[in-house]
């Protein structure tokens, strides 16, 4: 199929693409990467594509602080090359999951956020870190904080006359360490389950172990897992028999064709225990080495 009938705009600020989508029927395009096969099954018939990747402000990549800041038309293979972008070492270990290389040389981080896909990798990373998502709308810019940006699936906080124009990571501190991992038939094609996992570590001590399961709802799931990291400790059969448990509670996606609900909660699971356990692992390490 070919896409429905379409008017098409390169505005050069944001304030123009504000303006573009003033009338609630235009879609954002950016690398395309999710938009074009949506539009080529038509799936979606916006009125209006308004193509952001002219906008010198949504082209930068920097750190600022204690944030990496990746504007809205980065590729997501700019930031896996990026120096800067190793202050954010999540963001390395998931982007090679993402997809293709071929893929990641034209989408980018903030579409994928903005698509909200439930099995896709950098919604899970971004609700794991505590990312910030920019907003620029009719009435400014706002910020949403990444756990309460999805709202479904393929459902955001974006509205029809928003622009995402930014998201900002925290850099790691010495002390923090995290772990990345999914299950998919083949690499590159949607994961079965996955988890991105943040564990921080003063004195030796658990301080603070979050992670973000993805594959497994119709959105990221975050969770607070600081008691359970407390409790159970290098305890490898302690810490399977937890994220077991946790398994039972997030795991809510129907089986289908590639696995069945019990399946999935057995791979998130064992994914869940094996990634806690290498973000400790490295939480220590960087804490001594520090």
């Amino acid at each position: 199929m070919k896409p429905a009938p379409f008017a098409y705009v390169r505005p050069a600020a944001v304030a123009d693409a504000v303006a573009e989508l003033a009338d609630g029927h235009g879609k954002v395009l950016a690398g395309g990467q999710s938009l074009v096969p949506v539009l080529a099954m038509r799936l979606g018939r916006p009125a209006t594509l308004v193509d952001i990747t002219a906008i010198e402000e949504l082209q930068q990549l920097r750190r600022t602080g204690d944030r990496l800041r990746v504007g809205a038309a980065v590729r997501q293979r700019g930031v896996e090359r990026a120096a800067d972008a190793a202050a954010v070492p999540l963001l390395g270990m998931a982007l090679p999951f993402v997809g293709h290389r071929e893929l990641r040389s034209r989408g980018t981080v903030c579409g994928s956020l903005a698509h909200a896909d439930p099995a896709a990798e950098l919604p899970a990373v971004a609700c794991c870190l505590g990312a910030r998502i920019e907003l620029a709308g009719p009435a400014g810019r706002r910020t949403v904080d990444a756990r309460g940006f999805f709202v479904g699936a393929m459902t955001t906080a974006v509205g029809a006359e928003d622009v995402v124009t930014a998201v900002e990571f925290p850099v790691a501190a010495p002390g923090d360490g995290f772990g990345f991992g999914e299950i998919a038939r083949r690499h590159g094609d949607f994961a079965l389950a996955g988890v991105a996992a943040a564990v921080t570590v003063r004195e030796g001590a658990v301080d603070a172990a979050r992670l973000a399961g993805f594959g497994i709802s119709d959105r990221p799931v975050f969770r607070d897992v600081t008691a359970l990291m407390t409790a159970v400790g290098d305890d490898p059969d302690a810490l399977r028999g937890a994220t077991a448990d946790l398994a039972r509670e997030l795991v809510d996606t129907g089986g289908d064709g590639h696995g069945s609900t019990g399946y999935r909660r057995r791979l998130f699971a064992v994914l869940t225990a094996r990634e806690l356990g290498a973000a400790l692992a490295r939480a220590r390490s960087s804490e001594v080495s520090r």
